[in-house]
């Protein structure tokens, strides 16, 4: 078995190995995996973080030993906390990295980090205050950075700002938690789980203050909830269809 890591800012991981394949997530800089398989341009990986398999390209992360890689899984998690900011190399080349990017990692690359960075767990009423950062943020399927982000992308993202680990895709991430009746049980940094007419889980939602929701659906909005989904005022109609309110913390 053989390990990497990113050593880039925001590395595409596709469905298939081609550069026209599917982006189903993205790796951020200092996240590292597992190595399932390797072709000539293209590994097959699994993230440490999720355990999310796709393929990436060879040039775009750096191999580790496995003892690097037990190492970084017992290390704790170092994320940095603005939206933008940058490590240095040892030959002072400047590499961007955003928001949530491991930077606990860069010292292991040869960069330096002099930013600002947040770890360990914190208190839940701290979820919405990270939401808030990705407003309006531009929709984009696998994205998982202010820069563009999809709906189970924007919860993993605030989720691991706060110590805490979701799963990559909304109907996974249902799976995990407590289930709560009704929407009147919810309390802010609760997730909303919404389906589609054939009763898959396809969109997810962080439950605010006075039945509101920050959600990505074009950009990362807040919308109205209530018993029948979220109610666009934009659009005066209902965009979503609430199937169920899950408490992960």
């Amino acid at each position: 078995m053989d390990y990497g890591i990113c050593n880039l800012s925001i590395v595409p991981l596709r469905a298939e190995a081609s550069d026209v394949s599917e982006m189903v997530t993205q790796v951020l800089y200092g996240e590292h995996f597992k190595i399932l398989e390797t072709r000539k341009k293209w590994s097959r990986i699994r993230l440490a973080f999720d355990n999310y398999e796709g393929w990436i390209d060879n040039k775009q992360f750096f191999k580790i030993s496995e003892e690097d890689y037990a190492s970084f899984e017992k290390n704790e998690l170092s994320l940095s906390s603005d939206l933008v900011d940058f490590v240095t190399s040892s030959e002072n080349q400047l590499f961007s990295i955003c928001l949530g990017s491991n930077i606990s990692s860069s010292k292991f690359l040869n960069h330096f980090f002099e930013g600002k960075f947040i770890s360990g767990v914190l208190p839940k009423e701290h979820l919405i205050e990270t939401a808030l950062l990705y407003l309006n943020t531009p929709y984009l399927w696998g994205g998982k950075t202010p820069f563009g982000i999809d709906c189970s992308g924007f919860t993993q993202m605030v989720y691991k700002l706060n110590g805490y680990k979701l799963l990559r895709d909304a109907s996974q991430q249902a799976s995990q938690g407590e289930a709560l009746s009704f929407i009147e049980e919810s309390e802010p940094g609760d997730l909303a789980f919404f389906d589609n007419d054939e009763g898959k889980i396809t969109h997810v939602g962080i439950i605010m203050n006075d039945n509101y929701i920050i959600h990505a659906h074009g950009k990362v909005r807040i919308d109205r909830l209530d018993h029948s989904g979220i109610f666009n005022y934009e659009m005066r109609n209902h965009t979503h269809k609430l199937r169920v309110i899950k408490r992960i913390i």
